[in-house]
């Protein structure tokens, strides 16, 4: 039996790359693989047939911890005498490599456009690059870029970002497979469903309910999105879901005197539900490798508009996505025109776009019978 090895810091199921994490140990394991997870730490049982690996994550900061997990996870790697090892993150070696967030300096230059110029932005900008995690993490990213290891990014966007990070990967294979909600979960809800979840939601015939979803509230547009809504009629409603303290937002709903219209969820565990009951979901992010979020609101039928710094909106008509997630004029007619659609069509996942588990159980298959 071929034996694989995956390396992510945490195993869970919560957290978009975790839960990839999890389904793909699942899946090798269904393949008829032996499947080993290095973690620093387990937040959850694991599947049946997986095996667990703490190394721990010991330091007494940021970057102690990271050094420490990565040279812990190599050494374990390179003494399980592993047929193929995975990467889902942070490592010094590995077979391959799932690039789901981009590298660092994309980040930072596109990331830095959701908080206004002056002294906020430049001392955030400061912090970063001189924060020793941040240093640690170049390394590792200059090290992998270096490495003869097969690439995968989580979409077309990441791809770019990484090549014009690391020009000598131009000429260079790099796969692209999306991610993929899981179809059985999120799907549209019929009629009477969606019925019954506006009027729990207390909406009328004559409301339209946007929604966003985020943990991060000023990198994926949130006060811009306040603001786009402060320009539309007084049927509009936004509920935001995400487990962040939204105080500040709250304030600048009143100080826009919409407070009424707008409402924090918190974290919601039911989210088809959320997007079945809304009628638009909008995501103006600043940086984005490839939102699940929107790729689940497509999934269950909801219309999505976000930016063009998400490689999810790959998947969406050029007429919904965004430039500039901060032009909050532009977002709110784009959020009129699209929830006044007559008709919406059913999102159906284009054929030749590799997207979920199925493509990298595929690439394992190919890599090993080589």
């Amino acid at each position: 039996m071929k034996r694989i090895a995956l390396i992510l810091p945490r195993f869970s199921r919560y957290g978009g790359v975790e839960r990839f994490g999890y389904n793909l140990s699942a899946a090798l394991v269904d393949a008829g693989y032996a499947v080993d997870f290095i973690c620093a730490r387990a937040e959850d049982a694991p599947p049946q047939g997986v095996s667990i690996i703490d190394v721990g994550r010991y330091g007494l900061c940021r970057a102690g911890k990271l050094f420490w997990f990565v040279l812990a996870a190599e050494r374990t790697r390179r003494n399980g005498n592993y047929d193929l090892t995975i990467s889902l993150g942070k490592s010094l070696n590995q077979d391959v490599l799932r690039i789901g967030g981009g590298p660092l300096e994309s980040f930072w230059a596109l990331s830095q456009r959701a908080w206004p110029a002056g002294f906020a932005r430049s001392f955030k900008m400061f912090r970063r690059r001189t924060a020793p995690v941040n240093l640690l993490i170049k390394y590792i990213e200059r090290k992998q870029a270096a490495s003869d290891c097969r690439m995968v990014c989580v979409s077309h966007r990441v791809r770019d970002w990484m090549i014009d990070s690391h020009p000598s990967l131009s000429g260079r294979k790099i796969d692209v497979f999306y991610n993929k909600p899981d179809l059985s979960l999120f799907s549209p809800l019929n009629q009477e469903e969606r019925n019954l979840a506006r009027t729990e939601f207390s909406l009328s015939d004559n409301d339209i309910l946007i929604s966003t979803a985020t943990t991060n509230f000023a990198l994926k547009g949130v006060s811009f999105l306040i603001k786009s809504l402060a320009e539309l009629p007084a049927n509009y409603h936004l509920q935001v879901a995400g487990g962040r303290n939204p105080s500040k937002y709250i304030k600048l709903a009143e100080e826009f005197g919409i407070a009424d219209r707008v409402r924090f969820l918190g974290k919601v565990e039911d989210m088809p539900t959320l997007y079945g009951r809304s009628d638009v979901f909008v995501l103006p992010s600043f940086y984005d490798a490839c939102s699940n979020s929107v790729l689940e609101a497509l999934a269950c039928g909801c219309p999505v508009i976000s930016s063009r710094d998400n490689g999810s909106s790959y998947f969406l008509p050029d007429e919904q996505i965004i430039d500039d997630p901060s032009d909050y004029m532009k977002l709110a007619g784009m959020i009129s025109a699209t929830a006044m659609k007559d008709s919406c069509e059913p999102f159906q996942w284009p054929d030749d776009v590799p997207c979920g588990i199925e493509p990298y159980l595929q690439l394992v298959e190919e890599l090993l019978n080589k």
